[in-house]
C-alpha cells in the first residue's frame, strides 16, 4: 500500500464489538471486568492477552499503538500522555547510573531539560554539534548506552543522516540510536527503516495535526540485542525477545509511573493520524513556498529551511526525506525587537509554542521554549535573539505570504 491508503487501512481494526463503526470506539473506562479469576491472572502472568486496566492498556489506545506501529514498521509501540513522557519513560526503561547520553546539540529545549533532571540520578548526556562519525567518536565512551538525535533538529533545523550513523553505531552493539522523527513523521521519514533502533514522536504535532489532544509514541525496531552487563535495567526483559523494550514499557514503566495516554486523546489523535499524508503534502509545499519568498523580502537577515539550496542540510534531506522536507522554517530578523514587532503585526500567524497545527504558527524561541537555557546550549541549538519559527500549515500560501510581507514592512518602522 502506498502512504495515504495505509494511513487509512493499515493495522485498523474498527471496532473490537464488530458492530460496524468505522471509528474505533472511545472506551472510556478505567477497568475491564472478566468472567473468571483464573482470567484475569493469565493476564497478570502475561499468558494471555487482554486488558485489565486504562494505566497499562485500552482498546481505543491500543488500536492507535498498532497504526502508528504500521507506518514505522516496527514490532510494537507504546503510546504515552506526550511526547516527553514518552522519552522519560524510555530513559527510565533502558537506563541505569552511570550510564551516558550523547545528543544532538539541536534537540528541543524539553528533551534538553530532561537529560539535565536526570544528572541527579547519574545519567550524563554529552552533546555534540552534529551527528557525524568523526563528531561521535570523539565523545562515545565505554559508559555510553544512547545516542539521542532528531531527524529534523528542532529549531536548528539540521536534519539527521540516519543511515550513516547507523553504519557507524554498526559494530557497537552496547549503545542504542534513538531517533526523534517528530518533525519529519512517518510520511517524509521511517525512521526505522533508515537504521534507527527506537523512533519516538510527540504525536501532539503533526500526527494530531489539529492541536486538540496531547501524546507521545515509542516505537522498536526488535532488533537491538539487550546486553544484560550493558543494561542491567533490561535483564529480566530479554526473554520478551524482540518485544523486550515494549513489554516492559507497558507492563512495567506505565504500571509503575502511570503516564498512559487517554482514551480520548488516543481517537482524537487516531482521526489526526488518518489525514497525515494529506496535510503533510500540503505544508511542506507551503513551507519551502514560504522559504523561498522569504529570501527574497527585504528585512530578512537569514531564512533557514532544509529544503533551500541554501542549507547546510539540503543535500542530506534531499536522501534522507521523502516527500518533502518538513513544514517548519526559522528566520532572523537582526534584532529582538524587530522580532517581537513581526510577530504582533502577523493577522494569520498564530503567536503559540506549539507546532504542527493545521494553521500556521510563529514563536520567538529564545523569549519562550529557551527562556531558561543557557546562552552556549541556545547557541548550539541554533537560537538567537532575533530567532522567529514558523511552523507553516494549510492555508492558501498567497495569503501567508502577504501577511509575511506587510509584517515585515511595518516591523522596520519601530
Amino acid at each position: 500500500m502506498k502512504r495515504n491508503t495505509r494511513l487509512l487501512h493499515s493495522a485498523f481494526d474498527g471496532d473490537a464489538q464488530v458492530t460496524g463503526a468505522t471509528l474505533t470506539p472511545i472506551y472510556q473506562t478505567s477497568a475491564f471486568g472478566h468472567s473468571t479469576a483464573e482470567e484475569l491472572e493469565a493476564i497478570f502472568h502475561h499468558k494471555e492477552a487482554g486488558y485489565s486496566y486504562t494505566r497499562i492498556g485500552n482498546p481505543t489506545v491500543a488500536s492507535f499503538e498498532k497504526r502508528i506501529t504500521a507506518l514505522e514498521g516496527g514490532v510494537g509501540t507504546v503510546a504515552f500522555a506526550s511526547g516527553m513522557a514518552a522519552i522519560s519513560s524510555l530513559c527510565l526503561a533502558v537506563l541505569s547510573a552511570g550510564d551516558e547520553i550523547v545528543a544532538s546539540s539541536g534537540v528541543f529545549g524539553g528533551t534538553i531539560g530532561l537529560f539535565d533532571d536526570l544528572k541527579q540520578f547519574g545519567i550524563v548526556t554529552h552533546y555534540v554539534p552534529d551527528c557525524e562519525p568523526e563528531t561521535l567518536q570523539q565523545v562515545i565512551s565505554p559508559k555510553t548506552r544512547m545516542v539521542f538525535a532528531e531527524i529534523i533538529g528542532n529549531p536548528k533545523l539540521d536534519v539527521l543522516d540516519i543511515p550513516k550513523i547507523r553504519a557507524y553505531l554498526k559494530e557497537k552493539d552496547n549503545i542504542l540510536f534513538v531517533v526523534d522523527g517528530t518533525l519529519a513523521t512517518p510520511i517524509l521519514a521511517q525512521s526505522l527503516q533508515l537504521g534507527a533502533d527506537v523512533v519516538v514522536h510527540s504525536s501532539s504535532k503533526y500526527i494530531n495535526g489539529s492541536s486538540n489532544a496531547i501524546s507521545g509514541t515509542v516505537t522498536d525496531s526488535g532488533s537491538f540485542r539487550w546486553n544484560p552487563e550493558a543494561f542491567p535495567a533490561m535483564k529480566d526483559w530479554k526473554k520478551f525477545g524482540p518485544y523486550a523494550l515494549v513489554s516492559k514499557l507497558r507492563q512495567k514503566i506505565l504500571m509503575d509511573v502511570g503516564a498512559c495516554l487517554s482514551p480520548m486523546n488516543a481517537f482524537l489523535n487516531s482521526i489526526g493520524l488518518e489525514t497525515l499524508g494529506l496535510r503533510m503534502e500540503r505544508q511542506c509545499s507551503n513551507a519551502l513556498a514560504l522559504a523561498q519568498a522569504l529570501e527574497q523580502m527585504d528585512g530578512v537577515e537569514a531564512v533557514n529551511y532544509p529544503g533551500l539550496v541554501s542549507s547546510p542540510w539540503h543535500e542530506t534531506a534531499q536522501h534522507v526525506l521523502d516527500h518533502g522536507y518538513g513544514a517548519i522554517l526559522t528566520l532572523r530578523l537582526g534584532t529582538r525587537e524587530r522580532a517581537f514587532s513581526f510577530i504582533n503585526r502577523l493577522r494569520y500567524a498564530v503567536n503559540v509554542t506549539n507546532v504542527g497545527d493545521v494553521r500556521t504558527l510563529v514563536v520567538h524561541p529564545r523569549s519562550t521554549i529557551y527562556a531558561h537555557t543557557e546562552p552556549e546550549a541556545c547557541a548550539h541549538a541554533g537560537v538567537t535573539e532575533d530567532l522567529v519559527r514558523v511552523s507553516v500549515g494549510i492555508e492558501d500560501i498567497e495569503d501567508i505570504i502577504k501577511d509575511f510581507e506587510q509584517a515585515l514592512l511595518h516591523s522596520d518602522s519601530i
